[in-house]
């Protein structure tokens, strides 16, 4: 809103020009959603309280985790809302992968709403259906991708690290990878949802990261001077990344441990499924399994115990995801998140050096 509104005085006051810069108009969204998310979270926490909508703890789960039951959920809800405040008030909607990023966020955003809460209000653990739950997620994506391919926004080429050029054209393909890239993010993300701030901390580095790929791929000297594939209005996701950014850091506030909140699905869902649409988007497909590589061992912890137990009888590991192995193992919680925010800090730092190296 800020830039359409005064921007469009621009000739008359000289000194709004400054709401066309993408830098200021993201350090203003950042503190947005941050206060919003701060101050609107308490009163959502307590309203969730009156309304006893509290965290169902499974029997099966650590122990330690059983004195959690009945803490405040749907911690989501007000992340979104900060993240979504802070854009309306700074984003330029006239940028296509802005628009499409949004829909995807909405999209994932009402599923894990409905899973939520069923779950939480009608008391139904297995919440929305694991083939329901594919189904949308992978229908949101595709019209999105489509949108994005259909309108030569993106391109249908793959890039991977340290290369300066595209290794194929995937051309009408890239639809389905660009899809699947989006639904495994957000179930990573949501898998790795298990410890108290386990999931934002990772999140937020990765947000980080993916915000400085897309400036650098919304800027055409740059892009070029760096071999990095350029997008037109890729850098509107800057805005975006920073507000989810200081909503995360707001919510964080009051999911650090001892946890006051938990995110829930619908958090964890639309959070991931903006990762895999900002890595899409800005072309970085493959290097979302080095930044994210917290997310990607999670899930594949998951997968590799699930497989184990059905072809050998055996497991793996104590627990899946891993972040249980480990708290059996004996670790306290507050030191497995911690560790895990530390590798997804290296992480984050070696994917960035791939910018040069290419």
């Amino acid at each position: 809103m800020l830039y359409h509104f005064f921007y469009s005085f621009k000739n008359s006051f000289s000194y709004l020009n400054i709401f066309r810069y993408v830098t200021t108009r993201s350090f203003l969204a950042f503190c947005i959603a941050t206060i919003v998310a701060i101050i609107f979270g308490r009163k959502f926490i307590d309203f969730i309280k009156k309304k006893q909508f509290g965290q169902t703890i499974r029997e099966e789960g650590p122990k330690s985790h059983l004195k959690k039951g009945g803490t405040p959920t749907l911690g989501g809800v007000f992340l979104s809302f900060a993240a979504i405040v802070a854009i309306a008030i700074c984003g330029n909607f006239s940028s296509v992968p802005l628009l499409a990023t949004l829909f995807v966020f909405f999209g994932y955003f009402f599923l894990g709403l409905i899973d939520d809460w069923k779950k939480v209000v009608h008391k139904n653990t297995a919440g929305v259906s694991a083939k329901g739950k594919l189904f949308w997620q992978f229908l949101i994506a595709g019209l999105a991708m489509y949108l994005l391919v259909s309108t030569k926004t993106i391109s249908t080429e793959l890039y991977i690290p340290f290369l300066k050029s595209p290794i194929c054209d995937l051309g009408y393909f890239y639809i389905f990878f660009g899809s699947l890239v989006i639904v495994s993010s957000s179930n990573a993300v949501n898998l790795t949802d298990g410890l108290d701030g386990l999931a934002v901390g990772p999140v937020i580095t990765s947000l980080i990261t993916l915000c400085i790929f897309c400036y650098l791929g919304g800027h055409e000297e740059l892009s070029q001077y760096l071999y990095i594939p350029y997008t037109q209005g890729l850098s509107e996701l800057v805005v975006f990344s920073t507000a989810l950014i200081g909503a995360c850091v707001g919510f964080l506030w009051y999911n650090t441990y001892p946890a006051q909140v938990f995110m829930g699905d619908v958090g964890s869902l639309s959070l991931g499924s903006v990762i895999g649409m900002l890595a899409v988007i800005s072309k970085n497909e493959f290097l979302l399994m080095v930044f994210g590589g917290v997310f990607v061992i999670e899930a594949l912890s998951v997968i590799l115990q699930v497989g184990s137990f059905k072809l050998r009888k055996k497991r793996i590991f104590r627990m899946a995801p891993i972040h249980h192995h480990f708290e059996l193992k004996g670790w306290e919680e507050p030191k497995v998140i911690v560790r895990f925010w530390i590798i997804s800090l290296l992480l984050a730092v070696v994917a960035l050096t791939t910018i040069k190296i290419r």
